[in-house]
C-alpha cells in the first residue's frame, strides 16, 4: 500500500511505508521532502549476547572492524569517498543487536547504501588494521577504568544481573580484548552475520517505494545459510537484600555512586507508568526529587538523577550520583529516603500531570529530525508497539493513573533489596 503524503508531524500508517524482503530484511520508510538530506538507521541480530566470556568484547570488535577494509576498498577509501559527498556511516554493539547509523544528501542514498552492504556483506579485517584498532579499543578500556561514572555503572550492572549475560561489559576487558584473533572476527562475521532479523529505517527526501527499491538493490540479494539464532535470554536472579560494593580508583577527588534494582521490560504493562515515576523522581525540572533533595537541599551532589532502562530482556531502575568523597555514605542514606518516600506516597496529581504535559510536549521535538523519525520507527518495530503508536501516545500518556505509578514503583523498588555501586577512591 503507497502511504499518503500527510502534514501530521506524527508517523502513523498513512505515511509509514513497511515491506517485508523475501530474504528478510523489514524496511521501514517514510518521507520527509522539507530537507534535502535522507538518514538511514538500522540493527541486525549480532550483539554481544554471541560473545563467549573468554573473548567478552568480540561482537563490538567485529563492528569496529566493519569500515576497516573490505574486497573493495580500503579503510581509508571507504572514507574518502564517505567524506567527498559529505555522508556519514557508522556502526555500533549492543547487548541484543548491533545497529547502524548513517545521513547523505538524498542523491547520495545509492552510494551510502552500497557502502553499508560492502561494510557487511564483505569486510576483511585487514591484519594490520586490526592491530591498530585492538591498540585503540585497549587505549579506551584504560581510560574507562580510571573513570569513576564507568566503572560505578558496571560495578551496578554485575551486582543486579549476576550470573546474567547483562553483567559483561560490551566492549570487554582487556584480557579478553588481547585474546580475539582475526579468526575469530571472521568466524564470528560468518556465523552471526545475515539478513535474518535485520531492520532498516530510511527517513527523508526519497519516496518510500524508491527508498525500498534502493535497499533491494543493496542487500536484497545477502544470504546466509544456516545464520546462529541468538542465545535464549536466562531469568534475571532477583536480590535477595542490599548488596553494596566500593571500586576503588585511587587518586580521584569525586565518588559516583549508582543505586538502583530491576526495572520492567519495554514491552511490560508497567513500563509507561514507571517512565512517567521515573521522570517525576529523578529527571524532571532540576532532576526531580532525587535532584531537589541531594543537590539543590543538601548540597551533596554535583549531579543526581534517576533514569529507567528498559528494552527486549529485564531492564533497570536506577539512581546516579557524582559526589566527594567524603559525602558518599550522606548521599547515599538520602537517595535510599527518596526511594523509601516513592515506594511509600507515590507522587501527587501536580507532579503527574507536569510529568504528562512533559512527555506529550517533547515527543514532536524529538520528531523533528530524520535521524529522530528514523530511531522512532526502529523502535516500533523493534517493540512490535503498532504502526500508530506515536498517534495514540499522548491517549497512552494521558490514561496513567497515579495509582498506576504507585503500584509500578512497589512493584519494582524494594528499599530493603538495592544494588550499590560505589566507584572513588
Amino acid at each position: 500500500m503507497t502511504p499518503k503524503k500527510v502534514n501530521s508531524a506524527l508517523p502513523g500508517p498513512a505515511d509509514i511505508y513497511r515491506e517485508v524482503l523475501p530474504n528478510g530484511i523489514t524496511v521501514l520508510t517514510r518521507a520527509n521532502f522539507n530537507s534535502p538530506s535522507v538518514t538511514v538507521k538500522g540493527y541486525f541480530d549480532a550483539g554481544s549476547l554471541f560473545d563467549p566470556d573468554e573473548k567478552m568484547g568480540l561482537a563490538d570488535f567485529v563492528t569496529s572492524a566493519l569500515m576497516r577494509g573490505t574486497k573493495k576498498h580500503s579503510f581509508d577509501e571507504m572514507y574518502n569517498i564517505l567524506e567527498s559527498a559529505g555522508a556519514s556511516l557508522g556502526f555500533s554493539t549492543g547487548v541484543h543487536k548491533s545497529g547502524f547509523n548513517g545521513r547523505a544528501l538524498a542523491e547520495d542514498l545509492p552510494l551510502l547504501l552500497s557502502l553499508l552492504a560492502e561494510a557487511l556483506t564483505q569486510p576483511v579485517f585487514p591484519k594490520a588494521e586490526m592491530e591498530k584498532l585492538r591498540a585503540q579499543i585497549l587505549t579506551g578500556l584504560a581510560i574507562s577504568a580510571e573513570d569513576t561514572s564507568e566503572m560505578a555503572s558496571e560495578t551496578f550492572d554485575k551486582i543486579l544481573y549476576r550470573d546474567h549475560p547483562y553483567s559483561r561489559p560490551e566492549e570487554g576487558t582487556p584480557e579478553t580484548v588481547k585474546r580475539i584473533t582475526r579468526d575469530d572476527l571472521m568466524k564470528f562475521h560468518r556465523e552471526c552475520y545475515g539478513p535474518r532479523g535485520m531492520v532498516i529505517a530510511v527517513v527523508g527526501a526519497v519516496e518510500a517505494e524508491e527508498a525500498v527499491r534502493q535497499v533491494k538493490r543493496a542487500l536484497g540479494g545477502w544470504q546466509v545459510r544456516g545464520q546462529k539464532e541468538p542465545p535464549a535470554l536466562p531469568d534475571v536472579k532477583p536480590l535477595r537484600k542490599t548488596v553494596s560494593k566500593h571500586h576503588r580508583i585511587p587518586g580521584k577527588s569525586q565518588s559516583d555512586i549508582v543505586i538502583g534494582t530491576n526495572g520492567p521490560k519495554r514491552r511490560d504493562a508497567e513500563y509507561m507508568p514507571a517512565s512517567l515515576g521515573n521522570n517525576i523522581l529523578g529527571q524532571f525540572g532540576m532532576m526531580g526529587r532525587i535532584g531537589d533533595a541531594v543537590r539543590e537541599k543538601a548540597g551533596l551532589a554535583y549531579y543526581a538523577y534517576s533514569s529507567l532502562n528498559a528494552g527486549i530482556g529485564p531492564g533497570s531502575w536506577e539512581v546516579s550520583a557524582g559526589v566527594n568523597p567524603t559525602n558518599v555514605a550522606k548521599a547515599t542514606r538520602l537517595i535510599v529516603d527518596e526511594l523509601k518516600r516513592f515506594v511509600q506516597e507515590g507522587v501527587t496529581e501536580d507532579e503527574l500531570a507536569d510529568s504528562q504535559a512533559n512527555f506529550i510536549g517533547r515527543l514532536p521535538l524529538s520528531l523533528e529530525s530524520n535521524g529522530g523519525v528514523a530511531g522512532a520507527l526502529l523502535n516500533i518495530e523493534r517493540y512490535d508497539l503498532g504502526l500508530d503508536y506515536y498517534l495514540r501516545y499522548a491517549d497512552l500518556v494521558k490514561a496513567v493513573t497515579r495509582e498506576e505509578v504507585l503500584l509500578a514503583a512497589r512493584k519494582y523498588i524494594d528499599p530493603e533489596r538495592l544494588a550499590i555501586a560505589v566507584a572513588g577512591p
